[in-house]
């Protein structure tokens, strides 16, 4: 299956003690559905037990009231996905339930293992049955197997195996506990719903649920949430920040706080920055919806040229990258955005885009721009060019299939048929971040891994990259 972009990876939520927990998850889930239509689940323990409902589509699709009136217990955790390690299979959608001699356990992960084909080959050579192709499933493995007494040691024991990035959180009978690798690739925040400890991906989940934000999780930080109160570990130290620095430029909500600092006000610094080193002389600034909105609203405040919204997306339509073929493609991108053609007709304007991965979509949607009879198009990308695949949890295609991997900008913008084309520098982005420069992964771009990647089709061997040195 091929993309025209990045696919989101997953949303995670929990919460702990609450009568209504598994009617929280629902709605946090809901907040959370950016991050991943593929699949969505629940899982719910009332102290003995647990239950899991779990499907394939939207949250709205999976659950109603009648699914969430039998899903009794005042523990709950919730997942949205869609796939990064894993086919699209309801048997790969999460939580992932298991009962083992030492209880039940059900886990939903954000991120990706880059030691995942190693340590599966490892535990299926000594026996091991794995019932699903998710790398979340190595958890359950490693806690059933390691031989600590107690279940905070078997999580340690257990996360201090892979390597990669996650974002996890966990539900057995009476714990929540939540973890971040020690990169701290993935975001993962801390609240109170009700005087009671929840957990979500972004803050915009806390919002809906009309819980307090508290922090966001340390890297390498464990949460265990139970009977006694809420307990913070740091097992795993000496490790750099690596926060991925796409969820900002692209996957996170604007009106989410991650990573300890705002995305609305990180996209519009973007925009100015890109104002600054792109300039042009245009009519209108016009965002392509909704990922393009904040940046080009940033790009006209810095420049003074209007901001206008151009260019109508229709909410009722799929994601454009899981139709099965280009031709299905291109008429869901003429279905999914609309320019209003009185804006555009006899103009010169600046369209602010988020990225361009195979440059595919943008190819369509400058062509559906010429038919309107726009005058110029000046192309700005509020990121740098995407150079190289992630292996942290965003489903980057491979290089090969990366535009900008083996194309000038001068290439790319003669490919897709604009009168100029700039990307912001990734000095400038650093910019436009709310914390310092080497707290955050810009692997796609730079194509320094912090984590030494293993290859998953040759039996782990050490992935040739540049590795981003400690310093």
């Amino acid at each position: 299956m091929t993309t025209c972009g990045p696919k989101d990876h997953c949303g995670v939520f929990g919460v702990y003690n609450h009568k209504n927990a598994a009617e929280l998850a629902y709605l946090a889930m809901y907040s959370l559905q950016h991050r991943g239509q593929e699949s969505a689940g629940i899982a719910v323990s009332n102290g003995y037990q647990i239950d899991v409902k779990k499907g394939m589509g939207l949250v709205s699709e999976v659950f109603d009231s009648n699914v969430l009136d039998k899903l009794s217990g005042k523990n709950a955790i919730g997942h949205v996905r869609y796939s990064t390690t894993g086919s699209s299979d309801i048997k790969n959608a999460q939580p992932f339930f298991v009962e083992y001699f030492g209880g039940s356990i059900a886990i939903a992960h954000n991120g990706n293992f880059v030691n995942t084909h190693y340590l599966r080959s490892k535990m299926e050579a000594s026996g091991s049955i794995f019932q699903t192709t998710i790398d979340t499933e190595l958890i359950a493995h490693l806690i059933a197997k390691s031989r600590e007494k107690n279940f905070k040691d078997k999580v340690i024991c257990s996360l201090s195996k892979v390597k990669g990035a996650y974002a996890i959180v966990m539900l057995n009978e009476d714990k929540l506990v939540a973890a971040k690798d020690p990169n701290g690739f993935r975001p993962l925040c801390l609240g109170k719903v009700n005087n009671r400890y929840c957990i979500a991906s972004e803050s915009c989940a806390f919002d809906l649920i009309k819980a307090q934000y508290i922090r966001e999780l340390d890297p390498g930080e464990i949460i265990i949430i139970d009977k006694n109160g809420v307990e913070s570990i740091k097992p795993f130290s000496g490790k750099r920040s690596s926060a991925c620095i796409f969820e900002y430029v692209y996957f996170s909500r604007p009106d989410s706080n991650i990573f300890g600092g705002s995305v609305y006000r990180s996209r519009v610094e973007m925009g100015k920055q890109l104002a600054r080193e792109c300039p042009v002389k245009a009519d209108y600034v016009i965002p392509v919806p909704d990922s393009g909105n904040y940046a080009a609203m940033g790009y006209s405040r810095e420049s003074g040229i209007p901001y206008e919204m151009g260019i109508v997306r229709n909410h009722y339509i799929g994601r454009t990258f899981i139709q099965p073929s280009q031709r299905q493609r291109d008429m869901e991108v003429r279905i999914k955005l609309n320019p209003i053609r009185e804006i555009f007709k006899g103009k010169r304007v600046v369209i602010i885009e988020d990225s361009i991965v195979r440059g595919t979509t943008s190819k369509a949607r400058v062509k559906n721009l010429r038919e309107v009879g726009v005058k110029e198009i000046h192309m700005r990308i509020s990121c740098p060019p995407h150079r190289h695949p992630c292996f942290y949890g965003i489903d980057f295609p491979s290089e090969k299939e990366l535009i900008a991997s083996s194309h000038t900008v001068e290439e790319i913008r003669e490919y897709l048929g604009l009168d100029s084309l700039g990307y912001l520098s990734i000095e400038g982005l650093f910019r436009a971040m709310p914390k310092p420069k080497n707290t955050f992964c810009a692997a796609c771009f730079n194509g320094k891994y912090p984590v030494p990647v293993r290859d998953t089709t040759s039996g782990g061997a050490l992935k040739k990259n540049r590795l981003e040195k400690n310093k």
